[in-house]
């Protein structure tokens, strides 16, 4: 009986600080709603959608797709190459347009950019302009010179004054980032200014945050 009594007033306390929580919202940490990046030299926000009920974009629901081309990247790509979660990576975002030594690249060609957004603060270079199969050496001695910082000395690359490089393309099933990382150092670019976002668009969408169209600015959340 006394149990009985007590239990509407047990379950009160606890749906109390149950509510409160709910009312914090979809934050990025704890302690931490949102942060503003720069995305093309203008303000952007990242945040989580709002909506508890949000669901996964069906380009990135899919659990298997063929392998090869698809298969599951490692999670240390390469020896020195640092592999980002997703708070690390907003962290470089964060220095993108105030830090002219960080480049944060969205790999991803055809017409993903388009489908699904970038990541705000990234740039978008298909995989193909750093391949040497893809685009001469000539275009790809510029992209190291004029975006990377790269600089060529009698026909050496010196790297001292090169950029930190963060690259993500899909998701742990996609290779094009790990082909551009593979191909930069193949050319002597040091492995410690080379970052992998490894969970790529397909993480990033899945914590809903947000994305930018290309060349816009509006926000938005998926």
């Amino acid at each position: 009986m006394k149990l009985a009594r007590f239990l509407p007033l047990l379950l009160s306390g606890l749906l109390v600080p149950l509510a409160a929580q709910a009312d914090h919202g979809v934050n990025l940490t704890h302690d931490l709603p949102h942060v503003d990046v720069l995305h093309d030299g203008q303000p952007a926000r990242i945040e989580r959608n709002p909506d508890t009920e949000n669901m996964l974009d069906p380009d990135y629901s899919l659990t298997s797709r063929p392998c090869p081309p698809y298969c599951i990247q490692p999670m240390q790509l390469a020896p020195g190459v640092e592999t980002l979660g997703e708070l690390e990576l907003i962290g470089y975002l964060q220095r993108v347009g105030r830090d002219t030594g960080v480049l944060v690249i969205d790999s991803r060609d055809g017409d993903w950019p388009l489908r699904s957004g970038l990541i705000p603060g990234a740039i978008s270079l298909p995989w193909q302009e750093l391949h040497p199969a893809h685009a001469g050496a000539e275009k790809i001695a510029e992209l190291l010179t004029l975006r990377f910082g790269a600089a060529r000395q009698e026909g050496l690359w010196n790297f001292e004054n090169a950029r930190t490089l963060v690259f993500y393309c899909n998701g742990p099933w996609c290779g094009q980032a790990p082909t551009n990382i593979k191909q930069l150092l193949a050319l002597g670019y040091p492995a410690h200014k080379l970052k992998w976002y490894r969970g790529g668009m397909q993480d990033w969408k899945m914590l809903g945050l947000s994305t930018v169209p290309p060349q816009t600015h509006v926000i938005t959340t998926h």
